[in-house]
């Protein structure tokens, strides 16, 4: 299965990524060049909605970590909106979610980050 891509960046501190169909070992790379041209030393914010994606293997865990380490270093926060069950479960079973915020859709996603945008703005 293939995998979509749409990223939209709000302003040089704040990424959003929407991903569609299947993030695997085929797939994962294509995720992780859009991402290393988009997420920069001045982003604070990577919010990440899976509301699309219908599988994750370890190759897109990866590449999640890979940004979570990268955004950590950097003062900033990954986040993830819209998983389903299944894939709430594969990162359960990582116990990687203390490290990552979760909302249950796009709206409570987007409205956390316009708040964090707002403190940067003030800052």
């Amino acid at each position: 299965m293939a995998l979509e891509i749409e990223v939209t960046i709000a302003d040089k501190q704040a990424v959003k990524v929407l991903l569609a169909g299947s993030l695997d070992s085929q797939t994962s790379p294509d995720l992780e060049r859009e991402l290393a041209h988009r997420v920069s030393e001045d982003t604070r914010t990577l919010a990440i909605d899976m509301s699309n994606l219908a599988f994750i293997s370890s190759a897109g865990l990866r590449i999640i970590f890979k940004n979570l380490k990268t955004l950590k270093r950097q003062g900033g926060k990954l986040s993830v909106s819209g998983m389903s069950p299944s894939i709430r479960k594969v990162f359960e079973i990582v116990k990687v979610m203390p490290d990552l915020t979760v909302f249950a859709d796009e709206a409570e996603m987007d409205e956390y980050l316009s708040a964090i945008q707002e403190r940067y703005r003030e800052a």
